[in-house]
């Protein structure tokens, strides 16, 4: 695990911990090819500077957000508030997560993904990768 993401994980009161620490190592697992750092204050993981998956520490709970999982076409994730193409989920306990569906999802975050890295220089306009 990267270590800015470990002293991130260590940083959050013990249900949350074992929350991030699960998500990350599955993260991790199966997205082997992918860059992983502290973005914004928070763990993302990139493919080719592309913003794939995160998750970050909210009032009461953390949340697991895919930047194109509204196009995955998982009831389970929540999507965004429309503009973009992101996805969320919520875990209160380590008990809600579920491997198989984060793995699945993480596995279609590979393969599903549209084009944040040049968000900016397309004025907001986003365009489909995969």
């Amino acid at each position: 695990m990267n270590k800015e993401i470990q002293a991130y994980n260590n940083k959050q009161k013990a249900t949350d911990k074992a929350i991030c620490t699960l998500l990350a190592n599955t993260i991790d697992k199966v997205l082997t090819e992918a860059e992983s750092k502290i973005w914004h204050a928070h763990p993302v993981w990139f493919l080719d500077g592309n913003p794939i998956v995160g998750y970050s520490k909210l009032k009461d709970c953390i949340r697991l957000m895919f930047w194109s999982g509204a196009d995955f076409g998982e009831e389970k994730l929540e999507p965004g508030t429309g503009k973009f193409k992101d996805a969320s989920i919520r875990y209160a306990s380590v008990d809600e997560v579920n491997v198989r569906d984060v793995t699945r999802w993480v596995k279609k975050s590979r393969d599903i993904q549209w084009d944040y890295k040049n968000v900016v220089k397309r004025k907001g306009k986003l365009v489909r990768l995969k």
